[in-house]
Parts: structure tokens; C-alpha cells; sequence
């Protein structure tokens, strides 16, 4: 089978100044990952590639660049799943490392799923995974705003429709096996209350994958894609429908139960892409069959 990968880079209204880095960040994710699938790798080790990449660039809400909350302290939450046998791995509220991504593929190997907090932490620390400064994680960028958050009463992160971050990062593979996997990454929403946990980490919200159906990674507003399981929604229209068209269906749920806003990267089980988004901008990268790497922040592109 040939593989696949798509990545997101987040779904919100991206600033005219700010839109060619996440074009960037997003093609370089793939540019990384896909190599790899090429020379057959599992599409779980080029999920957490992409994933990675996009946590260390600080144009994103993950990693390196993620929103401050009202603390103005940096808590990560990320994902992983394997559509071969529906394992799945999940950390939140993590401070001190970079790659969040990695401690949930690292939980996968156990018989747990979902760590939080100083357990998430230092079950990273047993592993050997490397530890950060959380001060390395921090930008210039996301203590303006944090300083803009704290100045400015009534202030709502819950407006897709205005330049406010919304930079989770996610990832869906398939490789030459016909395996597939999806990983999600994120920072939150800027000035969330300390603990709070949105979709990303959360099986069947912010990420899915079955090998019988396809994959999926959302990005947006965490509370309402829990609320309606978008990506295990979207996934299960994939019985009757195309990619493309599963992605739309997984929006438009959304919406319509509960006003949500978000965008949805997808593949199904025949390496068909699917992506839709009722922001205005959501920055994506997928592989063409000719190998070259699309990269846009519009569907439509």
C-alpha cells in the first residue's frame, strides 16, 4: 500500500503575519515524516515524528510556543493511538518536557493509558526521557498575551474568529502495511484554569484510530469536541462515506450540537485524506500522489 500522512497545525483566525509559518511548520512535519513511511516505517513512528516536529517549533500551541494559563504556567496535553489493536497512550498537565507526545508513546508499552501531572512526570523521568526548563517552553509571543489576558476583564479564548492561538498539532498516517495511527499534541486554550484538560489527550475527542475505518486529530475548541467524541464520530461515518466527506459530517456535528468550532484532519482505511474546518484558517500538510508536499491553512487551497 502506498502510505499516507496528513498533519494540522491548528484551527482558528490566523493572523495575515503569522500564516507562512505554520505553512512552513506544517510542510517541514511532513517532509519529516513521510521519508520515513517511504523507507517503511509504522505509521505510529511517523505520527510521533510529525508530532514532535511541530511540538519544538514555537509557531504552535505545543511544546515550545504553548499558551500560558492563568497562572502563567505551561501545562501540555498529548495523545497516541494504533489502529492495529486500538492501543493508546495519554498524558496532561505535563510542565517539564518538551515532547509530550513521547511520554504517551512510551505509555503504550505499559498496561496503563492516561497519566496526569507529577505521575505523567515522572513516569517520563523512569524512561529516560530528557527533561526541560518549563522556562525553555515559554515565548515572547504568549507572555504578551498572557499580560493582555490578565489586563483585560471578560476576555473569552473561546472565539474561533479572532487572533487567538489555537495551535494544537495532530498527525494521521497510514503505511505500506495498511497500519494506521494519529497523535495529538497541545497547549490548551490561553488562560485556561490550571488542570484543565481539553480533548487532545482524550480517546475518541481530539483523537482516533481504527485500522477497520481510518484515523482522525482535531483541533479547536476542546470542550465541545469532547462533548460529541468528534473524532470517534467522524471516524464511524467513515462506514458510509468518504474522507473528505466524514471530515465534513464530524464538523458539522460539532456545530450543531453544541455551536463548536474546531477542525478535523482525517484518513481512512484506503489512504484517502479527509480535512475540514469551520474556523477560518486551519494550517494542514498532506503528501501528493506524486510525492511533493501540499501545505495551505485554507480547506479549499
Amino acid at each position: 500500500m502506498e502510505p499516507k500522512i496528513i498533519v494540522h497545525g491548528g484551527a482558528w483566525t490566523i493572523p495575515p503575519e503569522r500564516q507562512k509559518a505554520h505553512i512552513d511548520g506544517c510542510r517541514e512535519a511532513v517532509e519529516r515524516a513521510w521519508p520515513m513511511l517511504q523507507r517503511g516505517a509504522s505509521a505510529l513512528d511517523a505520527v510521533q515524528t510529525a508530532v514532535n516536529v511541530l511540538e519544538m517549533d514555537p509557531t504552535f500551541d505545543s511544546g515550545r510556543g504553548a499558551v500560558l494559563n492563568s497562572d502563567g504556567q505551561i501545562e501540555l496535553d498529548a495523545s497516541i493511538m494504533d489502529g492495529r489493536d486500538l492501543n493508546f497512550g495519554a498524558v496532561a498537565a505535563v510542565r517539564r518536557f518538551m515532547t509530550p507526545v513521547d511520554i504517551a508513546r512510551k505509555l503504550m508499552e505499559t498496561e496503563f493509558c492516561f497519566l496526569v501531572g507529577e505521575g505523567a512526570e515522572r513516569f517520563a523521568r523512569e524512561q529516560g526521557l530528557k527533561e526541560c526548563d518549563p522556562r525553555a517552553l515559554v515565548t515572547e509571543r504568549e507572555l504578551k498575551l498572557f499580560e493582555t489576558i490578565c489586563n483585560q476583564q471578560g476576555y473569552c479564548t473561546h472565539d474561533a474568529f479572532k487572533p487567538v492561538p489555537q495551535g494544537t498539532v495532530g498527525a494521521v498516517a497510514i503505511d505500506r502495511y495498511g497500519n494506521m495511527a494519529a497523535a495529538t499534541s497541545t497547549g490548551g486554550t490561553p488562560g485556561k484554569r490550571p488542570g484543565r484538560v481539553g480533548d487532545a489527550p482524550i480517546c475518541g475527542a481530539g483523537v482516533y484510530c481504527d485500522n477497520l475505518l481510518g484515523g482522525a486529530s482535531a483541533t479547536g475548541f476542546g470542550e465541545g469536541i469532547i462533548r460529541t467524541l468528534m473524532c470517534r464520530s467522524a471516524c464511524d461515518y467513515l462506514a458510509q462515506h468518504d474522507a473528505m466527506t466524514a471530515a465534513r459530517m464530524g464538523i458539522e456535528l460539532l456545530h450543531a450540537r453544541v455551536q463548536g468550532h474546531a477542525g478535523l484532519i482525517m484518513l481512512n482505511s484506503k489512504g484517502e485524506y479527509g480535512l475540514f474546518h469551520n474556523t477560518d484558517h486551519m494550517a494542514h500538510a498532506y503528501v501528493l500522489p506524486d510525492g511533493s508536499v501540499h501545505a495551505s491553512v485554507h480547506r479549499d487551497a
